[in-house]
């Protein structure tokens, strides 16, 4: 069994053996004195500063990976616009080869792309259907001003741990 698990069933024990000494103890006291006597928060603290952390090392892996993408575009567009130059320039001078130490690079007859000149004009048979999404935000929206819908439902809400940071 993991520590915080053995803390959790210890601060249950605790929390309940108080109580059932001192029925009439109000709640702040009783959530007191059990902290005092339990490492339960410190280990909950714990746990919550590691998730800090790993978000704050995702954030800044996050920023690092959309800088890296951009050096990556960068780099393949520098790239394509190379090769452009070198094929046009060997395509105006008709050089049909050029063999370097580390690679050849030859030139050949491309093949035909396809050109949409007018979509309305196209068969029917060439489109391809693509199917209804649900439009969950919508849907949500009005569920939570009141209206029923047939089908849909919320769910019972879950409770949210909220941590501020300075």
């Amino acid at each position: 069994m993991n520590k915080l698990a053995f803390s959790a069933i210890h601060y249950r024990a605790v929390r309940d053996k108080i109580r059932a000494q001192d029925p009439d103890l109000d709640e702040q006291t009783l959530a007191d004195t059990v902290e005092g006597l339990t490492d339960l928060h410190e280990i909950i603290v714990a746990v919550i500063r590691s998730a800090l952390q790993d978000e704050a090392l995702a954030l800044g892996l996050k920023c690092r990976l959309s800088d890296m993408q951009g050096r990556l575009e960068r780099l393949q567009d520098r790239a394509s616009k190379r090769r452009q130059i070198a094929r046009d320039v060997m395509s105006e001078l008709d050089l049909k080869k050029i063999t370097a130490p580390d690679f050849t690079a030859s030139m050949r007859p491309g093949t035909p792309s396809l050109v949409v000149i007018n979509e309305d004009a196209v068969p029917s048979i060439y489109w391809t259907p693509s199917e209804p999404r649900l439009n969950r935000q919508k849907l949500a929206t009005e569920l939570k001003e009141g209206a029923e819908i047939e089908g849909v439902s919320l769910s019972n809400p879950e409770p949210v741990l909220s941590v501020r940071t300075r």
